[in-house]
């Protein structure tokens, strides 16, 4: 049996301490994911002749306006805590994000801006989901630094003879006195899947315009359903109803009925040339 007072977590929250400043992990994190998802938006956008500025410049603001929506919604639905500590509501270093808040932030910026250059709402959205996936894989290990986001007690004999998770895994879900299932961990590898199924499908599947961002929706909506359920720090709409499984019904059958909807859009190898091309 692992002695349990040997045990330390593997990381500190903060990375590095540029003089009074603290840079933590979980910030740290969250820019790695916007680097990542930016490169390969312009990656996809240089692939099927989309240009590419466009791109660039939705992924640009969509990430200040997305952190704002995913922290206003994480706030109103912690309002009980926040309302009774207002100077809380800014201080987003220890977490306190909602990922469905940023996809609606992200969304919103979209929409706003095809309005704005008169493109495709659904030839921009396609080529940002796989970047939009990687982003929220890459963000949770943010929770993996900040210790949250985690699932019930659960035992290092499942961790590490189970799981075969490595020790700097096992040692970071070590939690005040227990260890904890790493739903963190569950969460990025299905959406790094996603974003391989997302990718193949544009390159090979022949999709019809709208399909990739409406099948990220089903994708993500799936999982998070799931996972969601075995975690411990949920929001909450009313008594036990999870607010993130709510929303995952709701972008889930938005994801079919659109894809219903949209039966007979163009597709991407039909020859018909994409409204944002160079």
């Amino acid at each position: 049996m692992k002695s349990l007072a040997s045990v330390q977590p593997t990381f500190d929250r903060v990375a590095i301490e540029l003089g009074p400043i603290p840079i933590y992990w979980y910030g740290v994190v969250i820019a790695l994911g916007a680097i990542l998802g930016l490169l390969i938006a312009i990656y996809e956008s240089k692939r099927i002749g989309f240009n590419e500025e466009y791109a660039v410049d939705v992924v640009i603001w969509s990430i200040p306006i997305s952190i704002l929506c995913a922290r206003i919604y994480y706030v109103i639905f912690e309002w009980d805590y926040y309302g009774q500590h207002l100077d809380q509501i800014i201080n987003i270093r220890q977490g306190g994000i909602a990922i469905h808040g940023a996809i609606f932030g992200a969304l919103l910026t979209v929409f706003l801006y095809t309005k704005k250059k008169n493109i495709s709402f659904w030839q921009i959205t396609d080529i940002l989901a796989p970047s939009l996936l990687l982003g929220q894989a890459i963000g949770r290990w943010g929770n993996f630094f900040n210790q949250e986001a985690h699932g019930g007690k659960t035992t290092w004999t499942f961790l590490q003879d189970t799981l075969h998770l490595p020790k700097w895994i096992v040692n970071q879900m070590y939690i005040d006195g227990s260890y904890y299932i790493p739903t963190f961990l569950y969460e990025s590898l299905w959406n790094i899947l996603g974003v391989i199924l997302l990718i193949v499908w544009r390159m090979v599947g022949n999709p019809r315009r709208g399909y990739i961002f409406l099948g990220y929706l089903v994708w993500y909506s799936i999982g998070r359903f799931y996972i969601e359920g075995l975690r411990t720090d949920s929001l909450m709409v009313a008594g036990e109803l999870r607010t993130a499984q709510l929303v995952s019904i709701a972008l889930f059958a938005f994801g079919l009925i659109m894809m219903f909807i949209r039966r007979s859009a163009p597709r991407y190898l039909d020859g018909t040339k994409l409204e944002g091309s160079k």
